[in-house]
């Protein structure tokens, strides 16, 4: 399960991971799961973790460390057991010391960090990523090509 945290306003992402509970709120017409529900037992991405707002990082602070949460407007706890991946283009620990992210949930998170250097810091790449796009997209029997200058 993948979420794009930068792409949700906080209520909405708070919804999105945690489900909630028919008449939580307006339009809220029937009971609805979140992601860490549906990705019990497996895998869920927080892309773009650096945009989620810093009260909704406690929150995602306590269900890693508690392995529960409760849905928006619900008061019984739900047990899951999730790994999470987390992506952000933003420098985390300068975030921390700008106090934009919290030190404990950057911590938990990092466990085994993984730095991709941008496209340009690496252009041996483009030709393979070049060549992969093309046959993805390419329709028929027409060979699509870029021309290598």
């Amino acid at each position: 399960m993948t979420v794009n945290c930068g792409a949700l306003t906080e209520s909405l992402l708070t919804s999105e991971l945690f489900g909630h509970r028919r008449g939580a709120f307006t339009g809220a017409v029937k009971d609805t799961i979140g992601r860490f529900q549906a990705a019990d037992c497996g895998t869920l991405v927080l892309d773009e973790i650096g945009e989620i707002p810093i009260n909704l990082q406690k929150t995602l602070l306590r269900v890693i460390e508690e392995k529960e949460f409760e849905k928006v407007g619900d008061s019984q706890s739900t047990k899951v057991d999730v790994r999470i991946i987390s992506t952000t283009n933003r420098n985390l620990q300068e975030e921390v010391s700008k106090g934009n992210f919290r030190e404990d949930l950057f911590y938990r998170l990092s466990i085994v960090p993984i730095t991709i250097p941008s496209l340009r810091e690496r252009p041996s790449d483009i030709p393979s990523l070049a060549d992969y796009f093309l046959k993805k997209f390419q329709k028929g029997k027409m060979a699509i090509r870029i021309e290598p200058k």
